[in-house]
């Protein structure tokens, strides 16, 4: 269960959002080591960073990686994935050319295609018998006026 120290606290707003993102190489090809990991892991922190958002987790394979992004709901998954892909991609290249170009398809880093998964708080079905508990107010006699 998620702590009222968890939640994160905007002028209009009171938010705990949380995502598992998870990222495969191009052909899941397995071209990544634990030097590149270690730069992927700090790329992708300034890139959270710059979304306001925080990358609480983050760990991989040599095909593919994992990631645990705490962020504001302001911020569109799409969008943060597409950042988070896409600067990755950029400064591993630059920084390990010969090898990416050696272990890759023409230089692509990431396949397209990428997991998002929501996660934290509550699982689904406490929510929903939450949800579900809450006490109606009784329906009025007769028909409530509508104002015009």
């Amino acid at each position: 269960m998620i702590s009222t120290d968890d939640y994160r606290r905007g002028r209009s707003v009171v938010s705990a959002m949380h995502v598992h993102l998870v990222f495969v190489t191009k052909y899941r090809r397995g071209l990544l080591t634990d030097e590149m990991l270690s730069t992927c892991e700090r790329v992708m922190r300034e890139v959270c960073t710059d979304f306001e958002a925080t990358l609480v987790e983050f760990n991989g394979e040599t095909d593919h990686v994992h990631l645990l992004v705490e962020y504001a709901p302001k911020v569109a998954v799409s969008r943060l994935v597409n950042s988070l892909k896409g600067v990755s991609a950029r400064r591993l290249r630059d920084q390990y050319r010969y090898w990416v170009d050696q272990h890759s398809m023409n230089g692509q880093l990431w396949s397209p295609s990428y997991l998002a998964a929501s996660c934290g708080g509550a699982p689904d079905s406490i929510v929903r018998q939450y949800i579900e508990q809450q006490q109606r107010p009784p329906r009025a006699p007769g028909r409530p006026k509508l104002m015009r």
